[in-house]
């Protein structure tokens, strides 16, 4: 008969698990993708890097694991801001606004995450995350068009528009340790998206989920 594991080492392992992913992520917060090596990982968690191999078959299984989780917060944060209450111009402001903000907050891990080198399998994952920024872009500009409240255009053009130069404008101040003009980095960042979807700048609403 097959070993069965009981519910008690199923759970075990879980949490070994949790605890492996949430350490790698801050390992790849501090030094980046190409220097989160197993035995970095492995350190931090407190265990030998062979242990490291009972929970993934490789470090990439591991690096695309914390991306995927730190990726999906990050596209299920923007999806609650830019589906909340307001109008589809006031929930892009404040969509972009809470976006930047937290990256600028966490500024190793969004770098990870937007454009840190990586290996390929990060890679993948980075376009496919790409992909799901947006869509919700698009679900909120065909919104404004809808209402009125935009011009017509091509809602997925804008929204690629929208998630390549975000992310473009924060590559440099993610690598910066001043964070002195982070306030108007998010009012200039705001008011280039409203432009780029053919909206008047606007005042930004209530601040941030977590």
């Amino acid at each position: 008969m097959a070993y069965r594991k009981t519910p008690a080492e199923i759970r075990r392992l879980q949490a070994a698990r949790e605890h492996l992913v949430a350490c790698a992520t801050q390992v790849v917060a501090e030094v980046g993708w190409s220097q989160a090596s197993v035995t970095a990982v492995a350190d931090a968690a407190g265990i030998a890097a062979g242990s490291v191999y009972q929970h993934f078959p490789s470090k990439a299984a591991l690096a695309v694991e914390v991306f995927r989780r730190a990726a999906g917060h990050e596209v299920d944060v923007l999806g609650e801001v830019l589906r909340g209450p307001g109008s589809p111009v006031e929930r892009l402001s404040r969509g972009v606004r809470v976006f930047a903000r937290r990256a600028l907050e966490n500024r190793g891990l969004a770098y990870a995450l937007l454009a840190a080198p990586a290996e390929p399998a990060v890679g993948a994952e980075r376009l496919d995350f790409r992909r799901r920024y947006r869509a919700l872009f698009a679900e909120v500009v065909d919104e404004g068009m809808a209402q009125g409240l935009l011009p017509a255009q091509n809602a997925g053009i804008t929204a690629a528009a929208l998630t390549g130069a975000i992310g473009e404008i924060l590559v440099d101040p993610l690598g910066a340790s001043d964070d002195h003009s982070t306030e108007a980095l998010l009012t200039d960042l705001t008011a280039t998206a409203l432009r780029c979807a053919g909206a008047p700048p606007a005042e930004p609403g209530p601040t941030t989920p977590t």
